[in-house]
C-alpha cells in the first residue's frame, strides 16, 4: 500500500454546531457541511467533523496536528481563551513530553488534540 492521505471522522459529541465554530477557531477552515458531517481543512491536514456523540469513544481518540511554529501557533490561540467560550474545552500549554513537545487540547466531545511541531 502507498497511502496519499488520512482522512479521520472526529465525533463531535452532543455540540455539534459549537465544535464547528471551535475547530473554525482553532484555524481550520469549513469547506463544506451535510446532514451532520463537516469537511475540515488547514493546509495539507483534513478531517471530517461528524455529529456523534459516544463519550467512551471520543474520550480514546486522539489525532496530532503538526504546525510550523508551536509556540506562535500558542500564542494565537491561548489568546482567544476558547476554554472560557466552550466550557468543556481543556487546553494545556506547550509542555515536553516523552516523545516530543506538544500542546494538547481536549475538545468538546472529549478527543484528545496533540498539536506539535516536527
Amino acid at each position: 500500500m502507498n497511502a496519499l492521505s488520512l482522512l479521520p471522522f472526529v465525533p463531535s459529541g452532543k455540540q455539534y454546531d459549537a465544535s464547528r465554530r471551535l475547530f473554525a477557531e482553532l484555524g481550520f477552515q469549513e469547506e463544506w457541511e451535510n446532514e451532520g458531517y463537516a469537511g475540515f481543512r488547514s493546509g495539507n491536514a483534513r478531517f471530517i467533523l461528524q455529529r456523534f456523540d459516544d463519550a467512551a469513544f471520543a474520550s480514546n481518540f486522539m489525532v496530532k496536528v503538526v504546525v510550523p511554529d508551536l509556540d506562535a501557533w500558542w500564542g494565537e490561540i491561548s489568546s482567544k481563551r476558547l476554554e472560557e467560550t466552550y466550557p468543556g474545552v481543556r487546553m494545556k500549554p506547550p509542555t515536553v513530553f516523552p516523545w516530543g513537545r506538544e500542546v494538547n487540547i481536549i475538545d468538546l466531545a472529549g478527543v484528545c488534540w496533540h498539536i506539535a511541531e516536527e
